[in-house]
């Protein structure tokens, strides 16, 4: 009898657990369905309050997508025996943005090492500064780069070092972030063997951090040099130099140019694929899944 009375009790606890899983599992799909009900509603209004604003309907325009790249091709396969001559005359401004982007991203990277560091919860050298650092980060991340560069355009004048400094303190905020997190899951064992003989913080740091994160800091900043590399051809838009600048001027004469503006094109998308695949490439094997 006590066995059956137990047996009848355990059969109810499970009964009762799946049918308080069964009731979350409907909240949760309810909580779900309405957040994306509000979603959609706002995306619908928002489009309709900017379609109301505009200049044209955009239901009027959408007919008229194509006409811009068909011309572009058009006038591009028309002068395709220019467009060799054209890209070998633009690599120049192609190697002025993958500097821009270079530069950006070891500096970046640099700073971002010791905030990340001063900002990691059991490794810290102050441990009173590390929602200081944090937000510090944040706001370095938060803010566009574009809106950096035009300030700095303002007080430097036009050129590579404003679109330079403005990706360079971006990638601080992002490498920031993610290099923090890469630390705390650092072992504490070296660290705290280097502490008990004497060690400054700056010794345990490099000597019982730097080389357990090492892979993963790599990681990361090969997977930001190949955004910056678009951050830094966007920033020529605004007269921050490089092959983006080159791309506003052809945009700016308009159709006649269109064989330049093709041929910067193909420079941008060659490069930007041979970085991706280069660094995913040297990602995978510092990661260890190559």
């Amino acid at each position: 009898m006590i066995d059956l009375a137990a047996g009848q009790t355990g059969r109810r606890h499970i009964e009762n657990v799946q049918a308080a899983y069964m009731d979350m599992t409907r909240r949760k799909r309810l909580y779900g369905a309405a957040m994306l009900a509000v979603f959609v509603a706002l995306m619908v209004s928002g489009f309709r309050i900017a379609d109301d604003r505009s200049a044209g309907s955009f239901a009027d325009g959408i007919g008229n997508i194509f006409d811009f790249p068909g011309e572009v091709l058009r006038e591009a396969g028309e002068k395709i025996t220019l467009l060799p001559a054209l890209m070998v005359k633009f690599f120049p401004s192609l190697l002025e943005t993958v500097n821009i982007a270079a530069a950006s991203t070891l500096v970046g990277a640099m700073v971002a090492i010791v905030l990340s560091l001063l900002a990691t919860r059991g490794l810290a050298r102050w441990p009173w500064l590390i929602p200081v650092v944090r937000r510090l980060m944040d706001v370095l991340r938060a803010i566009p780069e574009i809106v950096v560069a035009l300030v700095l355009i303002f007080i430097l004048g036009g050129g590579p070092v404003p679109a330079m400094i403005a990706i360079a303190l971006h990638t601080v905020g992002a490498l920031g972030k993610l290099f923090s997190e890469v630390n705390e899951n650092a072992p504490l064992g070296p660290v705290e063997g280097l502490h008990s003989v004497g060690a400054s913080w700056s010794q345990r740091m490099w000597l019982g951090v730097i080389p357990q994160v090492a892979p993963n800091y790599l990681s990361y900043g090969l997977l930001r040099f190949e955004i910056n590399i678009r951050a830094s051809a966007i920033l020529g838009f605004v007269g921050s130099g490089g092959i983006g600048y080159d791309l506003k001027n052809a945009f700016s004469w308009g159709q006649g140019r269109y064989d330049e503006v093709a041929a910067i094109f193909l420079l941008l998308f060659g490069t930007i694929v041979f970085f991706d695949q280069f660094s995913s490439h040297y990602r995978n094997k510092l990661t260890g899944r190559a």
